[in-house]
C-alpha cells in the first residue's frame, strides 16, 4: 500500500507541475472562483441566444448553436447536448456499418473479415491524433467559459493546423505500413491482401477525418453539438450510395467500400470547416490565421498526449483480442466482426455523456464554477448507466434479427451472439469508466486516468490472454469475451479514488485563497 500512496503522490505531483505551466491562467481562475459561483446565480435568466462581450480588446460573440454550460439545469442542458451528438455517433457508425452490410451481402465472407478485422488498427493508429482533439475540445472549452477570446482565436487556428499535419502524417504511415502491420496481427492469408487494399484506401482519407475531427471537437467545446449531426447526416447518406454503386455495381470489392468512405470523409471535411468560417467572434475560422501558437500547442499536448496514449493503450489490447479471435477461423472473425459493429451504436450513445461530462466540466473550470463538477458527474454517470443497461440489453435480446442484417451464415450469427450475451450485457460499466475519465480530464488531469488505464485496462487485458486464457480448458470466446467487463470494472474503482482525491484536494485549495476575501 505505501508504494501505491507514493505512486499516486508521485502523478499528483506531476499534474501539479503540469498546472504550475499555466500559472497565469490557473491564478485568475482560482482567485475568481468563489465570487464567480455567486455572480452567476443571477445571471441565469438572462441568457439570450446570442450575447457579445469585450474580453482582452478582441470581440466574444454566442450564437444560437453555442451554449452555457456554466448556468441553469445540467441535466436538461446534457441532455439537449448529448441527443444530438448520440445521433451523429450512430450517423458516423453507418459509414462503417454501411461497409460491413454491403460487403458481407455482396462480396462474401472472406471479404467481410477483411474489412471487420482492421478496425482494431484503424484505432490504433489514429487514436493517438484523436485524443489531441480532446486537448482542443479542453482548452477550447476552457477559454469559452472564462471568455479568453485571444487565445480562445488561438486555440481554433492551431488545432486546425494540427488536424491537417496529423492527417497528412497518417496517410503516409497507414497506405506504407499497412501489409506488415497486419502480418503482424495474425491475419490469415486469405484476407490478408483484401484488408491491404481496403486499409491503404481508407488512410487516404485520413486529412478530411482528421480535419472533422479536430472541428468538431472545437464546435462540441462551446455546445454545438447540431450542426456536426447536420453534417453528418449528409456524409452518411452519400457513404450509403457510393458504396452500392462501388460494390454493386462496379464489382470493386473493399476497395470500392473504403473509396466510397473515404470520399464521404472529405465531404463532412469540407463542410465543417464551411461551418466554421460562418462562425462568429473568435470561433471564427480565417485561413490567413492558420498557425501554429507554440504556447497553444504545448497546453494541448498536455491534455491530448495522454488522452490519445490511453485510446493507443485500448487498442493495443483489442489489437492482441482481435489476433486471438482470428485463432479461431474465418466464422468466428466474422461474427466478432458483425457484433462488435452494432454494439458500436451501444458505445457512441454511452460516449455522448461522456464528450457531455468532458466539455460541460472543462467550461465550469474556465469559469471558476467548481459548485457545478459534481452535480455535473453525477447526472453523467446516472444518464449512461440508464443508456448502457436498456440498450445493451437489447441488442442481446434482439441479437439474431440484428446481426442477420450483416450475414445470413447461421454459424456467423451464433459466433456474433457468444460475444453480445458477455459484453453488451455489461457494456453500462465502460460507460461509466469513460464517464469518469471525461470528468478528470475536464479538471485538467490527462496523466493519471491515462496510468489508470495503461494498468487496468491494457495490463490486465494482456495478462489475461497471456495466462488463463492460454490454457486449454478456457481457451474459448467466452473466457476471451470476459476480460472486458473485468477490466471495465477495476479501471472504474480506480478512477472513482482518483476523482474524490483530487476534488478534495481542489476544493480545499479554493477555501483557503478564499479566507482572505471573507476576513
Amino acid at each position: 500500500m505505501e508504494s501505491a500512496a507514493g505512486w499516486f503522490q508521485e502523478r499528483c505531483g506531476a499534474d501539479v507541475e503540469e498546472r504550475n505551466m499555466q500559472e497565469q491562467e490557473t491564478t485568475e481562475t482560482a482567485e475568481t472562483a468563489g465570487r464567480t459561483a455567486v455572480e452567476n446565480q443571477g445571471k441565469e435568466e438572462n441568457q439570450g441566444n446570442e450575447e457579445t462581450q469585450e474580453t482582452q480588446g478582441v470581440t466574444l460573440k454566442r450564437n444560437k448553436y453555442e451554449m452555457d454550460m456554466c448556468s441553469g439545469s445540467v441535466l436538461k442542458k446534457m441532455l439537449i447536448y448529448s441527443l444530438p451528438l448520440m445521433f451523429s455517433g450512430i450517423l458516423q457508425l453507418l459509414f462503417n456499418a454501411a461497409d460491413i452490410v454491403v460487403v458481407g451481402r455482396f462480396a462474401g465472407d472472406n471479404s467481410l473479415a477483411a474489412v471487420g478485422s482492421t478496425g482494431s488498427l484503424i484505432n490504433l493508429l489514429t487514436n493517438l491524433f484523436i485524443g489531441l482533439s480532446v486537448g482542443a475540445n479542453v482548452l477550447t472549452a476552457k477559454y469559452y467559459g472564462a471568455k479568453k477570446s485571444k487565445l480562445l482565436t488561438e486555440t481554433v487556428h492551431t488545432s486546425m493546423m494540427l488536424s491537417i499535419i496529423s492527417g497528412i502524417f497518417l496517410t503516409v504511415v497507414g497506405v506504407l505500413g499497412a501489409h506488415w502491420i497486419l502480418h503482424l496481427m495474425n491475419t490469415p492469408d486469405e484476407v490478408l491482401g483484401l484488408a491491404t487494399v481496403y486499409l491503404r484506401i481508407y488512410f487516404l482519407g485520413m486529412p478530411a477525418m482528421m480535419v472533422y475531427n479536430f472541428g468538431s471537437a472545437i464546435l462540441r467545446a462551446v455546445g454545438d453539438t447540431r450542426r456536426p449531426l447536420y453534417i453528418l447526416a449528409v456524409a452518411g447518406v452519400i457513404n450509403v450510395i457510393l458504396n452500392l454503386i462501388f460494390v454493386i455495381a462496379m464489382k470493386m470489392d473493399v476497395a470500392g467500400v473504403a473509396a466510397a468512405t473515404s470520399i464521404s470523409q472529405f465531404i463532412s471535411a469540407g463542410l465543417i470547416v464551411r461551418c466554421m468560417m460562418q462562425g462568429q467572434g473568435s470561433m471564427r475560422l480565417r485561413f490567413k490565421l492558420l498557425m501554429i501558437h507554440w504556447d497553444i500547442l504545448k497546453r494541448i499536448l498536455r491534455i491530448g498526449i495522454p488522452a490519445g496514449l490511453s485510446g493507443i493503450l485500448f487498442s493495443i489490447s483489442n489489437v492482441f483480442i482481435q489476433a486471438a479471435v482470428n485463432g479461431f477461423g474465418n466464422v468466428v472473425m466474422a461474427g466478432n466482426s458483425a457484433a462488435s459493429n452494432v454494439e458500436g451504436f451501444v458505445y457512441v450513445a454511452m460516449n455522448a455523456f461522456y464528450q457531455a461530462n468532458l466539455s460541460f466540466t472543462s467550461q465550469n473550470v474556465g469559469a471558476g464554477r467548481y459548485d457545478r463538477v459534481n452535480k455535473i458527474l453525477i447526472w453523467s454517470l446516472v444518464c449512461v448507466t440508464v443508456t448502457g443497461v436498456v440498450l445493451g440489453n437489447l441488442v442481446y435480446l434482439f441479437g439474431h434479427p440484428l446481426l442477420s442484417i450483416y450475414s445470413p451464415s447461421e454459424a456467423v450469427i451464433e459466433a456474433g451472439i457468444q460475444r453480445f450475451a458477455i459484453i453488451c450485457t455489461t457494456y453500462a460499466l465502460g460507460g461509466i469508466m469513460d464517464t469518469l475519465v471525461g470528468a478528470l480530464r475536464g479538471l485538467g488531469h490527462s496523466v493519471l486516468p491515462m496510468l489508470v488505464t495503461m494498468v487496468g485496462v491494457c495490463g490486465l487485458r494482456l495478462l489475461w490472454i497471456g495466462t488463463g486464457f492460454r490454457l486449454a480448458q478456457f481457451h474459448t470466446t467466452t473466457m476471451l469475451y470476459m476480460s472486458y467487463p473485468v477490466t471495465w470494472t477495476l479501471t472504474s474503482i480506480v478512477h472513482i479514488i482518483c476523482y474524490i482525491v483530487i476534488m478534495k484536494k481542489i476544493m480545499t485549495g479554493l477555501r483557503h485563497q478564499n479566507k482572505p476575501e471573507e476576513a
